[in-house]
């Protein structure tokens, strides 16, 4: 293999590292508050299968279109005529929503590792006050806490920084040992399973404003969180650039979303059924409630221990996703071509090491319990950051099949391929729909996002619009990129 590509596994690995993160460990519980056991299994039905939509869509898109390198923001660009300045504006827009959502992402990982590290070392979740500045409060754990997020942040950053492939083997490590972790508590958790707790299968529950939801409105109101488990589905393709074979990016996505799908539904219907309903709505710790059920109270340490693997290979997976976004947008125009540098490793070190200064400045709201309340806050506006690029690939991938490209060297599946692209779109059009119902929320969101728009002109226009008779940058991306089918 060559150096810094990635085979299928690793890709697979990836994916599935990536969506099973963090939300795995309080997912139960939420969708328990959210919808009764109905409207929990009916909420996974329709987003596994509108989230299945969106796998095809990338993976059609990874082997049809393959010198796209980079993801979303390559198809939002593709969208428009190229050359144009709409066309780079798109796909600067859509890496930029997608970048700056990672740097919130990355550090909520890291984080959530810290939390589950105090399970061992209870000082870190101690409240004496070490110092204090005016209203800026800094406490024992908190300190200890902000540096235990840095050095995971800074040893993952050399890791990546000493070769691409030798970080992607790594994740692999620590994701096969989460599924089998996982897998070990789907196992242990059958014995405890009761059906009764399950009874009856449709139950009241109300929105936040305390009005009851029906069996529908309880499906919307899950809907949004198993969504939320599935963000990551994307890891390959915005990978592309790093794989072997066009192909694989297809395999794996499907691979990955498949067993991420099997392992959200085993925990959540085993936990469902081991809990009572009362118990797992009021729960902060739902799996180790669960396992203190059948190996009592050491089940604390071994979903401690299972949280802190899984947590490694999340992080390892999305930092390495978040510095692929500026670089690849770099390549192909869309960002400054100062983040396009790369060590002779094969690693992005530019727009790593900005990426990872981003995470060290909102690392910082470790230290302070109201900046990290603030930070809470944040995390949700990001949600809609990751929402949008899945609805501009949908786009893209109708845009294509109306347009017949690439169907007339491969003409087969063309119309089914357009019914996936509709599918696909009409989901992601109705979870964006559905996350943005919170205006305060939609209209910071869209704030976060109209920030990229001061740094835009730092962007170099196309050469074919500045009269450069030169072929596209993405060509010439395709041209030198390894993955092929």
């Amino acid at each position: 293999m060559k150096n810094g590509l990635f085979g299928i596994w690793i890709l697979t690995a990836l994916v599935v590292g990536n969506m099973v993160g963090s939300g795995i460990f309080m997912l139960p519980s939420s969708l328990a508050q959210a919808a009764s056991p109905a409207g929990v299994l009916l909420a996974w039905c329709v987003t596994g299968l509108g989230v299945l939509m969106l796998a095809l869509v990338f993976g059609n898109l990874a082997i049809r279109r393959p010198e796209l390198n980079g993801g979303p923001q390559a198809y939002a660009r593709a969208i428009f005529r190229a050359g144009t300045r709409r066309s780079d504006f798109a796909g600067y827009m859509v890496a930029w929503g997608y970048w700056a959502a990672n740097w919130s992402g990355n550090v909520a990982t890291i984080t959530t590792f810290a939390s589950y590290l105090s399970t061992f070392f209870p000082v870190m979740a101690s409240q004496a006050v070490l110092f204090q500045v005016g209203r800026f409060v800094v406490t024992v754990g908190g300190a200890l806490t902000f540096l235990v997020c840095s050095a995971l942040l800074w040893v993952i950053h050399a890791l990546i920084v000493r070769g691409i492939e030798g970080a992607g083997k790594v994740n692999l490590v620590a994701t096969t040992a989460k599924v089998l972790g996982f897998v070990f508590f789907i196992v242990v958790c059958l014995f405890t399973f009761e059906k009764a707790n399950l009874l009856p299968l449709v139950q009241p529950r109300t929105d936040a404003s305390g009005a009851p939801l029906s069996l529908l409105g309880q499906v919307n109101h899950a809907a949004l969180s198993t969504l939320w488990a599935f963000v990551g589905v994307e890891s390959a393709v915005v990978l592309s650039a790093r794989a072997r074979k066009a192909k694989d990016i297809k395999v794996a996505t499907i691979l990955g979303l498949l067993i991420a799908l099997a392992i959200y539904v085993g925990i959540t219907l085993l936990t469902m059924g081991a809990l009572p309903q009362h118990v797992l709505m009021e729960t902060n710790k739902p799996l180790i409630d669960a396992l203190d059920r059948v190996i009592g109270s050491g089940g604390a340490y071994v979903m401690a221990g299972l949280g802190l693997i899984s947590l490694v290979g999340s992080t390892i997976g999305w930092i390495l996703l978040s510095a692929e976004v500026p670089y690849q947008a770099a390549k192909d125009g869309m960002f400054p071509k100062w983040f396009a540098k790369q060590n002779q490793r094969g690693t992005p070190t530019r727009a790593l090491t900005v990426t990872n200064v981003m995470s060290q400045i909102l690392i910082f709201s470790t230290l302070s319990e109201s900046m990290s309340g603030a930070f809470t806050f944040v995390i949700t506006l990001a949600t809609l950051s990751y929402l949008l690029p899945y609805l501009v690939s949908t786009v893209y991938h109708v845009v294509m099949v109306v347009r017949g490209e690439t169907y007339d060297t491969q003409p087969r599946g063309r119309l089914a391929d357009g019914i996936i692209a509709v599918l696909a779109s009409v989901y992601s059009v109705w979870v964006v729909k559905a996350g943005s119902s919170d205006w305060k929320t939609f209209l910071l969101g869209v704030a976060m996002l109209a920030v990229g728009m001061v740094f835009f002109p730092l962007v170099p226009r196309s050469r074919k619009e500045s009269g450069e008779e030169t072929r596209p940058i993405s060509a010439e991306v395709g041209a030198s990129s390894s993955a092929r089918p």
